[in-house]
């Protein structure tokens, strides 16, 4: 006779936030990003702190940018489980849909996805029913 097979338990932390979809908000979310992490662990300055916390401050500046709907707020979930760290960025414009592209060498702008796409291990985009959608980025630890 074998014995029962036990799993350990896994512990999955989460944390959420709605924030003004202004550039106050997506402010916070990046300061949210770096506080909560530092409460699990990854100290600021840490590349996993650092990583989400660039992550998080260009999904919530296009959600506030391209995504804004007056009256609507955006919203930031953190979760951590044994092997990753995933952000999260939810704005009310699902029709409005993040796509990398190249910018033109002496652009300003548009470079945020590109930055998104190098740092996290995975990255897409979850439609929602209603007209919102939710970003998101995975980090391997």
């Amino acid at each position: 006779m074998t014995a029962p097979h036990t799993q350990s338990p896994v512990t999955v932390r989460v944390f959420s936030q709605r924030l003004s979809a202004t550039r106050r908000g997506a402010r916070l979310a990046r300061r949210f990003t770096a506080r909560q992490l530092d409460v699990w662990g990854f100290r600021y300055g840490s590349d996993v702190s650092d990583t989400a916390a660039l992550i998080v401050a260009e999904l919530a500046a296009n959600a506030v940018l391209h995504a804004r709907v007056p009256g609507r707020d955006i919203a930031l979930r953190l979760s951590c489980g044994p092997d990753t760290v995933r952000v999260e960025v939810a704005d009310a414009r699902g029709e409005r849909l993040p796509r990398v592209s190249t910018p033109a060498a002496d652009a300003d702008t548009g470079r945020g996805l590109l930055l998104v796409d190098a740092l996290a291990t995975r990255w897409g985009v979850d439609t929602e029913p209603g007209p919102s959608k939710t970003v998101w980025a995975e980090i391997d630890l």
